[in-house]
């Protein structure tokens, strides 16, 4: 018996593959296919089964386009209600693969159709649980991600814990546990960074798993809880009722155009150019009104926070050799509809002669000596609420990236405003957001917050550990 954990830090996201005697078994995939078919060739292996925890809203899943390329079977939990041919098992159903048996415990709570798969080995000994979202290590899943139901999220957080103490407590303490997310993800609110652990250590780390009443476990899930991102009930719409296939999406995304294309079809179809460069590689020459979200950070969550419409013609600007990554990482979170990108970089549109725009970046020095010296100055902090009240420069306003279209009305067209992250990668994002509606006097502080910190010349609020804020 085999299990590997395959995990993606830019959506903290884990999927499983588990192989016994020939044959595999994949958990809660990506939407890219070939990682696990590779990986079950190198076994000689075939891929008998997709178990999927649940209907995710943070990813579009790989399960349909794995079970068409490979004749498995994709397997849901009770009540879940697929627009698709997949096998619903009943609580407590068994299934085979190779030598192994992996056992479906229903664990409603984050969803309702959210299961737990229970892993028994060649001696049928209970042995580790692939979570998904039900529990992380340090953490359970967020109740709040119902899509069209009427159940509240107390509701739903009552459910989770009937479900860990009747299906996840009772397991034995060396069990290991295999989560679908790590630190990172939108679905919990403060996981671990490690990304497994015996069941027993949760036990005695783990806030929602010590003992408490059902009403305490209610109040302290639900507390702190911030809006989910606005692509998550439109992932679970895909995962729920199906979708395009990943190849023709990648074969839309990469082709290549001239400048001169390039800028006809971003007239033609009113296309996003998304520039997903480093940040200070934007700040110094960019196509007037693109969105810089640079893929070396959270990239996927960030589009699917701040690009309302998954149906958005997108073209890219990348390196060549990343156009590629760029479009499977917008699939993985629904953005299908990229329909090209820049043949040669941003270098082929400046040696085309079109015209270019940049955005002043000045250091954190420079910023605190033009705080110190004027009583005034207009800063938009970009960081998340948590982060801002954790700790800021004194004064300073608090302007969250996540909620940048619904606040921008607040800020005026004719100030000047200084931006600041917390290291640089959102403040770009949320200045080329501001450009591209017509925001034109705003200057990007280098570094963000870090860098302006290690300056020690500007007052700062009392440290507060984010966790107490929860």
């Amino acid at each position: 018996m085999r299990v590997e954990q395959i995990y993606t830090g830019c959506l903290a996201e884990a999927a499983y593959y588990i192989e016994s005697d020939g044959e595999a078994a994949i958990i809660d995939p990506l939407r890219e296919t070939k990682p696990y078919i590779d990986r079950a060739s190198e076994d000689g292996a075939s891929i008998k089964y997709v178990f999927e925890t649940h209907f995710h809203a943070d990813f579009v899943s790989g399960h349909l386009d794995l079970a068409a390329k490979t004749g498995a079977t994709i397997v849901f939990g009770p009540t879940a209600q697929p627009g698709y041919n997949a096998y619903v098992a009943k609580d407590g159903e068994e299934f085979s693969l190779g030598n192994v048996k992996i056992r479906v415990l229903h664990t409603p709570g984050h969803t309702m159709e959210s299961s737990t798969f229970l892993l028994l080995d060649e001696t049928g000994k209970e042995t580790a649980i692939f979570t998904g979202d039900t529990l992380f290590i340090g953490d359970v899943g967020r109740p709040d991600l119902a899509v069209k139901t009427d159940l509240t999220c107390s509701d739903l957080a009552g459910y989770l814990y009937d479900s860990l103490q009747t299906k996840i407590m009772t397991l034995p303490d060396d069990v290991i546990v295999y989560p679908g997310h790590g630190a990172g993800s939108a679905c919990g609110k403060n996981m671990s960074k490690e990304t497994t652990d015996t069941l027993g250590n949760q036990k005695l780390f783990n806030y929602a798993l010590r003992s408490q009443s059902k009403d305490a476990f209610i109040k302290e899930v639900t507390a702190g809880l911030v809006p989910p991102p606005q692509y998550f009930p439109k992932n679970v719409a895909m995962n729920k009722m199906g979708y395009g296939r990943v190849d023709e999406v990648i074969r839309q995304g990469t082709q290549p155009l001239s400048p001169a294309a390039f800028e006809a079809a971003a007239n033609e179809v009113d296309a996003l150019i998304l520039d997903v460069r480093g940040a200070q590689e934007f700040a110094n020459g960019f196509i007037p009104n693109a969105i810089n979200i640079g893929l070396e950070g959270q990239f996927a969550g960030w589009v699917g926070t701040l690009i309302p419409d998954l149906k958005q013609p997108i073209l890219l600007v990348a390196p060549e050799e990343k156009a590629e990554e760029a479009v499977l990482r917008l699939a993985r979170v629904g953005y299908d509809n990229c329909i090209g990108y820049l043949q040669g970089g941003f270098a082929a549109w400046q040696a085309d002669g079109r015209e270019v725009d940049s955005i002043q970046s000045i250091s954190a020095e420079t910023f605190a000596d033009l705080f110190d010296q004027t009583s005034s100055l207009p800063v938009l902090d970009v960081r998340r609420k948590s982060e801002y009240d954790s700790e800021h420069v004194v004064g300073v306003e608090s302007f969250p990236l996540d909620f940048i279209n619904e606040n921008m009305a607040r800020i005026n067209r004719d100030t000047t405003y200084y931006v600041h992250c917390a290291g640089g990668y959102r403040s770009m994002i949320a200045i080329s957001i501001l450009k591209a509606r017509g925001y034109t006097n705003l200057i990007d502080v280098a570094g963000g917050f870090a860098a302006i910190k290690q300056t020690a010349k500007l007052p700062l609020t009392d440290y507060v550990c984010p966790t107490t804020l929860l």
